[in-house]
């Protein structure tokens, strides 16, 4: 396996696992696949630690569900790959929020999670 597969395959480990808790609107869930420390930054100011991402997803509408993109991965570290994403935020009552992700994913064989996150609406 080459090594730009083995790293979407760690990204689509956490990404899939982060969509899921979204969709089903569980904030407790979406901050379990970051790490306590992690760098949070939604379209909101930025927050560290999971309790920022928990508040974050608990303001967002019920409903609301995510589908990503992966555009480009690279490995910066033996246990460090960034994702850079395109992400579709899909609303009851609102039009799609297409919006471009780039996240920081630690590899570990205790569970793989986010350490940084950063959205912005331009690509």
């Amino acid at each position: 396996m080459n090594s730009k597969v083995a790293d979407e395959e760690i990204l689509r480990g956490v990404l899939d696992r982060w969509k899921d808790a979204v969709d089903a609107h569980e904030p407790q869930r979406v901050a379990a696949q970051f790490t306590a420390d992690a760098i949070f930054q939604g379209l909101h100011p930025y927050t560290v630690g999971r309790q920022g991402v928990v508040d974050y997803y608990d303001s967002q509408p019920a409903g609301m569900t995510a589908a990503y993109r992966i555009l480009e991965t690279r490995r910066h570290a033996d246990d460090l790959v960034l994702g850079y994403l395109s992400v579709d935020f899909s609303f009851v009552d609102r039009p799609t929020l297409t919006v471009f992700l780039s996240l920081l994913v630690r590899h570990s064989p205790d569970g793989d999670r986010i350490l940084h996150y950063q959205v912005s609406r331009l690509p």
